[in-house]
């Protein structure tokens, strides 16, 4: 299974609910990579969405502690094991964690592969994501060159899990 994130220098992600920057390049970065394939959030995530709506083309998957909780166009479920279920009928390498912050840190250990937008600038911030590089466990694999938004600096980097 794939996640999908951008991060500061920080490893931070969101302050009060929304993404730090939104830089249209990492956009069409994760459109690409999702499009036609599962992905795994939560309630908050799909909320800070444009109209609080589920994206198009894809299998939105939503986990909840809310069991009134309803959305036109996803799969709600109320634990990680519920959204693994919702998408077995996909191959791992086609399902993406896409947020918040306890979700990514409930199903990281499902993840093989992690696609970081690594933006060089530090935002006050709230929410964080966990530094992979500091765990061990990760390798990057890939790198892009580097990337300008305005003023702004970002590399995409592919991380892999080492093998045993």
């Amino acid at each position: 299974m794939n996640l999908i994130v951008a991060v500061d220098k920080n490893w931070a992600i969101g302050y009060k609910n929304e993404l730090l920057v939104r830089i249209p390049a990492d956009h069409r970065f994760f459109r690409n990579e999702t499009i036609n394939k599962a992905v795994i959030m939560g309630r908050k995530t799909l909320e800070s969405f444009p109209g609080g709506q589920p994206l198009k083309q894809r299998l939105n998957v939503v986990i909840t502690s809310d069991l009134n909780y309803k959305v036109k166009d996803a799969v709600v479920v109320h634990s990680i094991e519920e959204a693994l279920e919702a998408v077995k009928g996909y191959k791992s390498e086609d399902v993406y964690v896409i947020g918040g912050a306890s979700i990514y840190q409930q199903m990281l250990k499902y993840c093989d592969v992690a696609h970081v937008t690594k933006i060089d600038y530090i935002y006050s911030a709230d929410t964080y994501f966990p530094n992979l590089e500091e765990t061990g466990e990760w390798e990057i694999t890939g790198t892009s060159e580097e990337q300008t938004y305005y003023d702004l600096e970002y590399l995409f980097c592919k991380y892999e899990r080492k093998k045993n």
